[in-house]
């Protein structure tokens, strides 16, 4: 109400000019980490390598699992000269929708017994299989990525010759695999300029055909050959650099 003896209301503050002493943000030593000493060196290595070409672990097969259990129908039948594959039942009868993707899942295998009965197998389904053949070509696709996916250059031969019986066990087997070129032919390309330079030297384990640039070849000759019309396109969609052993 005015009177003399009542306390008055707070003051507004004066805005006064800073002290010319005040530092600029963060250009003091207060609160900041400092040290003198030198830093260590660090070591620049080389890079790490990618290990495209490395072999992969090989996981164990289906085919192992079974004969382990013994429900597969074949045996080692022991002779002179050499090991061959004596099958308890007639190979025509067989229920190929069960048993060939078996044998092709063992084609993997690096320790025998396995790998010769998957391996043997495989070849005897493949040449007596006939009109049976094309109607399991999907469910071969797996196993045949697989193995060629372990990146060995042993189990990769083996994989590539018995890819050129598959496409030439039965007609429309070749046109039937096409579609699955996507997933087969990645290690194709990889792998296909992976031959021997030898110069004039002699190869004697050429017999043996180990050489995977060689198979390679091969299998995409055979591939194109009897893949029908759309096979060379799709060849070269996956493998830029391959050129037609047909159209010239």
């Amino acid at each position: 109400m005015g009177g003399k003896g009542q306390a008055e209301g707070p003051q507004p503050r004066s805005h006064s000019a800073a002290p010319a002493n005040f530092r600029v943000k963060c250009t003091g030593t207060g609160g900041m980490s400092t040290s003198i000493a030198s830093k260590p060196e660090r070591s620049v290595g080389q890079p790490p390598k990618a290990g495209a070409f490395e072999r992969r672990a090989i996981a164990s097969s289906e085919f192992r699992r079974f004969y382990d259990r013994g429900d597969l129908p074949i045996q080692i039948l022991h002779s002179g000269t050499a090991n061959r594959i004596s099958w308890k039942v007639d190979i025509e009868k067989l229920d190929y929708h069960h048993y060939l993707p078996i044998f092709m899942d063992g084609i993997r295998e690096k320790e025998d017994p396995c790998r010769f009965l998957a391996v043997e197998g495989t070849h005897n389904i493949l040449d007596r299989g006939g009109s049976k053949i094309l109607p399991v070509v999907p469910q071969l696709i797996i196993p045949i990525k697989t193995a060629l996916n372990t990146r060995d250059p042993e189990v990769m031969a083996t994989t590539l010759k018995v890819l050129q019986k598959l496409v030439l066990s039965g007609e429309m087997v070749g046109e039937a695999l096409v579609p699955y070129y996507r997933q087969i032919l990645p290690t194709f390309n990889l792998f296909r300029n992976s031959s021997k330079n030898i110069g004039d030297a002699i190869d004697y384990s050429q017999r043996k055909r180990l050489n995977l640039g060689e198979l390679i070849d091969e299998t995409l000759e055979i591939f194109e050959v009897h893949g029908g019309a759309d096979a060379f396109i799709n060849i070269k969609y996956m493998i830029p650099t391959y050129e037609s052993c047909i159209l010239g």
